[in-house]
């Protein structure tokens, strides 16, 4: 691992942060989760922009501007030197006295990591996922907004948690009214009827980048798709269904509380848009 931090790159064994940093003790910051494929980091500009408007909708400041951090992106990738990788980058509040005012916190720290993630195993990634529903639910946007990537992201772990526990590989979270909002970590999509339907972002789903360049992709292959309200019924009588994610890639879902969907393997469209979506980690990507 390679560690931007406080103006230098050092190894993630020296990287140090201190304990009275917001991001520590409030999980006051934000993050992004940034794909390395083939020696290009994929759709930074994209990430970039979701970056800023998380800070933005915090009152972050982003230290050196967007143009800075791209570029200490682009350093720290270098260093790590190897194709393929993936970039944890992070702003907290920084440092300050206790308690949760922010006015305290004078700078803001801007972390950049890069390392190698392994989400899935190989073998999950050829034949399926098994998801449960998950009994936590997603938090309403007026509580907080998924569309914020905050470092409080304990709604998602105890959903992993929960889910590893009870021997899946993955958790599917509602919302409050019961409709699917997305796996723990990643976007959900499902095929019916031969449409290629996902969660909307107002029923708590992260607005992912792979998930944008999925809908993307599907209008270039002629697929229909489109955002829609979802249940675990839909889930359930689904020919296909499969999840993307920066960290996980585009995976196939296998079944859910032991149902299988559809064929029990990945289908038709998910493989042709699996094919696109290895081209346009190309196309879309930034050299380094």
């Amino acid at each position: 691992m390679k560690v931007w931090i406080d103006g230098e790159i050092v190894d993630g064994a020296e990287a140090r942060v201190s304990v009275t940093d917001h991001g520590l003790l409030y999980g006051d910051g934000i993050f992004e989760g940034i794909r390395v494929n083939r020696g290009r980091v994929f759709r930074l500009d994209a990430h970039m922009a979701r970056f800023a408007a998380s800070a933005r909708a915090l009152c972050l400041e982003l230290p050196g501007g967007v143009e800075g951090i791209r570029e200490i992106v682009i350093e720290t990738v270098r260093a790590h030197a190897t194709p393929d990788a993936y970039i944890r980058l992070i702003v907290t509040r920084g440092e300050g006295s206790l308690g949760i005012d922010p006015s305290n916190c004078p700078r803001p720290r801007l972390i950049c990591m890069v390392d190698r993630l392994t989400i899935f195993s190989d073998e999950k990634l050829r034949s399926g996922l098994d998801l449960v529903t998950s009994s936590y639910r997603r938090p309403p946007a007026d509580a907080l907004d998924p569309r914020v990537k905050s470092l409080n992201y304990l709604n998602n772990v105890l959903a992993k948690l929960e889910a590893k526990q009870r021997g899946a590989d993955d958790a599917l979270l509602l919302n409050g009214g019961g409709m699917i909002a997305e796996a723990s970590v990643a976007n959900l999509f499902v095929v019916r009827n031969g449409v290629l339907l996902t969660p909307p972002a107002t029923d708590g789903a992260l607005e992912g980048i792979t998930r944008a360049t999925i809908l993307e992709l599907a209008a270039t292959l002629g697929i229909q798709a489109r955002e829609q309200s979802l249940g675990r019924f839909d889930l359930f009588v689904a020919e296909e269904a499969f999840l993307t994610g920066s960290g996980a890639g585009v995976v196939p879902i296998r079944s859910l509380d032991d149902r299988i969907i559809g064929a029990g393997s990945p289908g038709p469209v998910f493989e042709k848009l699996r094919a696109a979506f290895q081209d346009a980690m190309i196309e879309l990507g930034t050299p380094f």
